[in-house]
């Protein structure tokens, strides 16, 4: 049997999803693409559910390897940066937020408490502080859903085309007044 590396069953799964999407992904045809036989994938993933979960978190690394806000800087501004960031990186693959959705952050909880450490620093109530990530993570995962969704999709005549990007912006700046208006007054801007 060929010896394969983690890595390289992730990276193949993940070339495998932009090419077929989500529902082409199987242990079968990720085994006939790495030239394996099906079972030797098992030494890694015992179960789909387990690739899936691999994969998610391989395809965030864009976005939980940005920089962690610093004390000093605007939290409004990296508020929004931060979420626009998630943004992009669930574009950057085929199926980016159906693979997302529902994942855990396992990799990803010491980050995750930076960025909420920094937001009650700055004046944020902790418990707003978290459902505004929380608000911004599933506003940003549907809206990606709804646009990788509608890729390609033609329109009944006199239905306008959704800017998605400047939904997603409105969408998000609604999301920041409401917790602007919650975040202590004075809550330091810089």
């Amino acid at each position: 049997m060929t010896k394969i590396r983690r890595e390289t069953v992730v990276f193949e799964a993940l070339a495998l999803l932009d090419e077929a999407g989500l529902d082409g992904v199987s242990t079968r045809q990720l085994a006939k693409r790495l030239g394996v036989e099906q079972p030797a994938l098992y030494y890694y993933f015992r179960t789909k559910k387990d690739l899936l979960a691999a994969l998610a978190e391989a395809a965030m690394t864009p976005h939980t390897t940005a920089p962690l806000p610093a004390p000093g800087d605007d939290w409004r501004a990296w508020f929004l940066d931060n979420t626009r960031s998630f943004r992009r990186t669930l574009l950057m693959r085929r199926d980016g937020a159906r693979l997302h959705a529902g994942s855990t952050p396992t990799g990803d909880l010491e980050r995750v408490g930076r960025k909420m450490a920094f937001l009650v620093a700055a004046g944020v109530p902790e418990h707003d502080a978290q459902m505004a990530m929380l608000a911004a993570s599933r506003f940003t995962v549907g809206s990606v859903l709804e646009e990788q969704a509608g890729d390609g999709a033609e329109l009944p005549p006199g239905v306008p085309e959704i800017d998605h990007e400047s939904a997603f912006e409105a969408g998000l700046a609604l999301i920041l007044d409401g917790l602007t208006r919650r975040a202590a007054p004075g809550a330091r801007t810089s």
